[in-house]
């Protein structure tokens, strides 16, 4: 058993601001199931949006915000996302992130799809991720102490009040231990491994989602995945993304015999919002056509996306050939366990940021680079919360805990799920295909062995059954909403509906069943 003031489960950018904004005298355990440089953040490519430069505006950014996400948002969120975001970005850059620059020493900002202005932040050409975990993790101070190779599989309540106060965890020789903090904090990602073709880090398995919905949170959204147009696509599978930023420096979508797919389908052609842009690769794949990014009118290709140009060449893709072949795949959850606006869950003593939580700024369909802005400001955003209350009062672990979750025995194949996961709650949606899904998981739920108290389970059989319960409520999410928006298409309802707009499923178990609701106005209070 050990205790500290602050636990988070997580090293991503999210998690990583906010031990580095955190009052240094506090105690702060990272916990994270990889080493401390894998996450999604470290391996995006993309970049940092933020209305930095003369030509552009906060509310520029906010407008793109919206537009991308058809309108589904917590508007206010999003104004505060972009106007203390823009404010951040200026400061770690001044702090000594290294950026890309023109040869004149100005920054050299990016375009991407559905923005109206160049106000992409890079960090070594296609490696922004990589550089900004690498600045955090050099700038945490002592106080901050990494735990890695350790996967978090249940949180810790008090029996009487449900409040959180810490977490258990199972290291690579199956041992389990218990932490203890009166402040817990999920940054763990979103669901990107659910899927058979993804652009996410192989760790990321729903796991935060999982077991905030265990302890009784609510989680909201979870139909809005956002497909990636454009992953790497060698010998029928994914090995992973290639940049937005391809697209922004003139690459252009064609199919094998040279025809650009999306030439009449779009005013911003290949730079229109991803879910229209995985739509039309999505069509073109199904007439039994190949789908590349042409990419010879780009000059310096090699110097301007390294980690593309490696990733390439590792899958025998040849640079100078000009063509490099893609597919879209699960790229970013844009719902998630519900909090308010420093991160706050209903749970009192647990806190969700980054990917894994849904504060409405991200809509139905994420704007391309505002994850890290996210992770970023929210991590700030929670560090000088915490900052503010009274942590140096003595906490002591109360003699009473809730029982941890007991877990089904689920036989779940986990191929299988990533396969008719892609089939049935991917871009392209339909009642038909929907309905087999739920019933195919349902199915597996009557075929379960028994419960067993989850310390008894495999970190993989945990990571099956957390995948399950995601997995079902992402498909019933995906039943209910009957009509298209953000990032998928429903073929049976193929248009937005003003009826929808701002409605949301929320999912919340009571006393052990799943509990289905609609709610236009999801606030969480303060519990300070």
């Amino acid at each position: 058993m050990r205790k500290a003031d602050v636990i988070i489960v997580g090293s991503g950018i999210a998690a990583l601001q906010l031990a580095n904004t955190l009052n240094n005298q506090l105690h702060v355990i990272i916990i994270t199931k990889s080493n401390k440089e894998s996450s999604n953040s470290s391996m995006a490519q993309g970049g940092i949006s933020a209305a930095i430069s003369p030509q552009d505006h906060i509310m520029k950014h906010y407008q793109d915000t919206l537009e991308a996400g058809r309108w589904h948002h917590n508007e206010k969120e999003v104004h505060r996302l972009v106007k203390e975001g823009k404010e951040i970005v200026e400061d770690i850059i001044q702090k000594g992130l290294p950026v890309d620059r023109t040869e004149s020493g100005e920054l050299s900002l990016g375009m991407e799809g559905a923005h109206s202005v160049e106000r992409i932040v890079h960090s070594g050409g296609d490696a922004t991720g990589r550089f900004v975990i690498q600045h955090l993790l050099k700038t945490l101070p002592s106080n901050v102490e990494i735990i890695e190779n350790e996967t978090v599989i249940s949180l810790l309540q008090e029996q009487k009040s449900d409040r959180c106060i810490g977490v258990v965890t199972k290291n690579k020789r199956d041992r389990t231990m218990n932490y203890f903090a009166p402040n817990i904090v999920l940054a763990t990602g979103g669901a990107g491994r659910f899927y058979s073709f993804t652009s996410n880090h192989h760790t990321i398995s729903g796991d935060g989602l999982a077991m905030a919905y265990l302890a009784g949170a609510q989680l909201t959204d979870l139909e809005f995945v956002q497909f990636h147009p454009t992953l790497l696509f060698v010998n029928g599978e994914t090995k992973g993304l290639v940049s937005e930023a391809v697209r922004g420096a003139g690459g252009i979508l064609t199919n094998q015999f040279g025809q650009k797919i999306m030439r009449h389908k779009h005013p911003m052609k290949d730079l229109a919002p991803r879910h229209i842009v995985a739509h039309e690769i999505f069509k073109e794949r199904a007439k039994g056509n190949d789908v590349y990014l042409d990419i010879s009118s780009i000059v310096d290709f090699t110097k301007k996306f390294p980690t593309i140009t490696k990733m390439c060449e590792e899958q025998g893709i040849s640079i100078k050939d000009g063509l490099i072949p893609v597919a879209p795949g699960s790229h970013f959850l844009m719902g998630g366990v519900v909090v308010n606006s420093v991160g706050e869950t209903c749970i009192q003593g647990l806190y969700a940021i980054g990917e894994v939580a849904c504060t409405g700024v991200h809509g139905s369909n994420r704007l391309a680079s505002n994850s890290l802005l996210e992770g970023l400001v929210y991590g700030k955003r929670l560090g000088n919360y915490l900052n503010e209350r009274e942590h140096h009062r003595t906490f002591l672990i109360p003699k009473k805990l809730k029982d941890l979750p007991a877990i089904a025995d689920y036989p779940i194949n986990q191929h299988e799920f990533r396969l008719n996961m892609m089939k049935a709650v991917g871009v392209i949606r339909e009642k038909d295909r929907l309905i087999t899904h739920l019933n195919w998981l349902n199915d597996i739920n009557r075929e379960s062995l028994g419960k067993v108290s989850i310390e008894e389970k495999t970190v993989e059989g945990i990571h099956s059954y957390f995948m399950w319960i995601i997995g079902k409520l992402m498909t019933e999410s995906a039943l209910l909403r009957s009509e298209s928006r953000g990032g998928h298409i429903r073929l049976d309802h193929p248009d937005e509906k003003k009826s929808w707009c701002q409605k949301r499923i929320v999912h919340r178990k009571v006393n052990g069943e799943m509990k289905v609701t609609f709610d236009e106005q999801l606030k969480i209070k303060s519990h300070a």
